[in-house]
């Protein structure tokens, strides 16, 4: 915009409000006398648009005392033409209140309208919008984006489509294709006009309790000492290494020695402490080198020493290991939160559940790990869930605490920000109040922060948005279909691959794994360490304890498919039966 300035003080003009005429003759609003040119600072009612306006300057009719301001004066000559319009817009007479077609919110003020198209009206304030922008320097710096976003006159549906259905980043709401949006041209960042606009107090202050910007700490450290920070930093951190840390103090304090023994309730044998180095034979977890060595307690991954482990194996994948925590376990939990009534007692297996397979009642995942249970209730959980903290806090809503809450608490249909499914029906989740935040146990919980995969020499991290600069579709490197990146994936940086959160854990198994049916953010088979075998009177062979792959078929008995099943395999022949077939054969 054109200026005028004086090089020794701060007065400035605009180039039109200088170039204005001293006098106006025959002006149509007042048409017979002359208008004169007027600079006092006072204040005046403007005669055209009944404002009150102070220290401005105006026209004035000396004989009757009229008074116009000189936007009301200079009406005629305010004609835009807008690059959302193919006709040009003219500036109406005085201030109305309407719907403007730019941002579809109601507005009392100025207004440009199309002559041939009346109803297509534009307040001032979203007329004048910049056509290029950095967010951060239009919302005080609450919320930030590194590239410019660029003013979009319409959100075409296919397009809209095509971009996974986008929400607003700053208000999380939806889009309509008729609105005016600020778009990135690098990645899947969109923002309503008025969100990306606006440095008002009362319009940003709505968003500090949000967690969609800069959040503010509605808590205090302090009160807060063992507060728990997720997600964790990776495979080899989890819950209950961390609980069992607090309370035994075991981590890296252990006073046991290498090779003492212990006879443990879960196990036949005697089981060696490794407190210094793994044993020949026997290698650490590494999904780099595809090796796998899962805890028989919480079925998580051991990847240091301490551990222990039973000598008499005979098959390295399925020899038995103990985390050090997991063997010194405590016997009962009281006043559990998602079950109260009872206390439950630790069951490193479920003497009524099929080869030790149980569904936990919080994560709702299979598992045959070691449990926390009410027999008279028949209420079991992993004993990774028998430990859930009352708060927490998450980095996909920093600053706000998480607190544990039956979903039956609350009226209306609410979802899970990581899976983007329900949470009703569960027996506890994570929510934050202020903001109607809701996360699933195991999507708070079991997907650490950094991932490592063979498909990608860098660690992959999780991620709660779309990723910056990547402006293609999101496609899985491991099952290769496409996804949305509104629901958390894990995401390389460096060579812009991005993976389903639950096809990163797969390392062993073929990748044909996968089931594009299903959808949650968690694998569904985290909890349970495939192993052993099984005999059954109709086959003359003994049965691997598998997940079952797309080359495995249909089962010999109910003739479904096998793919993402728990299985029963054969190795010597075709016969494969699904769990519940297997389990029936038995009983």
């Amino acid at each position: 915009m054109c200026y005028y300035s004086c090089k020794t003080c701060n007065y400035s003009l605009h180039k039109f409000c200088a170039e204005l005429p001293r006098k106006l003759q025959n002006h149509p609003l007042h048409p017979g006398h002359d208008l004169s040119f007027y600079s006092y600072n006072y204040e005046f009612k403007c005669h055209v648009c009944n404002l009150m306006q102070k220290n401005i300057t105006h026209y004035y009719c000396v004989l009757c005392n009229f008074q116009m301001d000189i936007i009301c004066a200079t009406l005629l000559e305010q004609k835009i033409n807008h690059h959302s319009h193919p006709y040009q817009l003219d500036r109406m007479p005085w201030p109305i209140v309407s719907g403007c077609v730019a941002c579809g919110n109601k507005h009392e003020g100025v207004f440009f309208q199309c002559t041939t198209c009346p109803r297509f009206l534009i307040n001032l304030e979203c007329a004048l919008l910049p056509t290029k922008l950095l967010i951060q320097n239009h919302t005080d710096g609450t919320f930030t984006h590194s590239h410019p976003l660029t003013l979009a006159y319409s959100f075409p549906y296919s397009e809209y489509q095509a971009k996974y259905y986008p929400k607003c980043r700053v208000c999380g709401g939806r889009f309509y294709s008729h609105l005016w949006i600020y778009i990135c041209d690098k990645c899947l960042y969109h923002v309503h006009v008025d969100c990306a606009t606006s440095k008002r107090e009362p319009f940003m202050s709505i968003f500090q309790t949000a967690s969609l910007g800069k959040t503010y700490k509605n808590f205090k450290e302090d009160e807060h000492p063992n507060l728990l920070h997720c997600p964790f930093q990776d495979e080899g951190d989890n819950l209950l290494k961390r609980y069992m840390s607090n309370q035994h103090e075991l981590i890296g304090d252990s006073k046991q020695h290498e090779g003492e023994m212990l006879n443990h309730a879960s196990h036949q044998h005697p089981l060696v402490l490794f407190d210094k180095q793994t044993p020949a034979g026997v290698s650490l977890h590494d999904p780099m080198k595809r090796i796998q060595l899962l805890c028989d307690g919480c079925v998580k991954p051991i990847m240091t020493v301490p551990f222990y482990m039973c000598c008499q194996y005979d098959d390295e994948q399925y020899c038995f290991v103990l985390h050090e925590w997991c063997a010194k376990l405590p016997p009962e939990v009281q006043g559990y939160v998602g079950h109260p009534e009872h206390t439950l007692f630790l069951l490193p297996k479920i003497p009524s559940k099929f080869f030790g397979v149980f569904h936990c009642a919080v994560c709702k995942l299979p598992s045959n790990g070691f449990s926390y249970g009410c027999t008279t209730c028949d209420f079991y959980v992993d004993i990774n869930c028998a430990f859930i903290p009352k708060e927490i806090t998450h980095d996909a809503h920093p600053n706000h605490l998480l607190s544990i809450m039956k979903p039956s608490d609350t009226q209306s249909e609410e979802f899970c920000k990581a899976c983007i499914y329900s949470v009703r029906w569960r027996n506890l989740v994570f929510h934050c109040p202020s903001c109607n935040f809701y996360i699933h146990v195991e999507c708070a919980l079991l997907l650490p922060r950094v991932i490592k995969h063979k498909c990608d020499k860098h660690p992959l991290n999780l991620r709660y948005e779309p990723a910056e600069n990547h402006t293609s579709k999101y496609f899985c490197e491991i099952c290769e279909d496409e996804f949305t990146p509104w629901e958390w994936f894990y995401h390389c940086n460096i060579c812009d691959q991005s993976m389903h959160a639950a096809c990163v854990p797969l390392i062993l198994q073929c990748e044909q794994n996968t089931y594009a049916c299903y959808r949650k953010c968690v694998y569904k088979f985290l909890n349970v360490k495939f192993g052993g075998t099984l005999t059954i009177e109709d086959h003359s062979h003994r049965l691997a304890f598998v997940q079952g792959l797309e080359s495995d078929g249909m089962c010999s008995k109910c003739r479904d498919r096998l793919q993402y099943k728990m299985i029963f395999k054969c190795l010597e022949c075709e016969f494969a039966l699904d769990f519940e077939c297997a389990s029936s054969s038995v009983n």
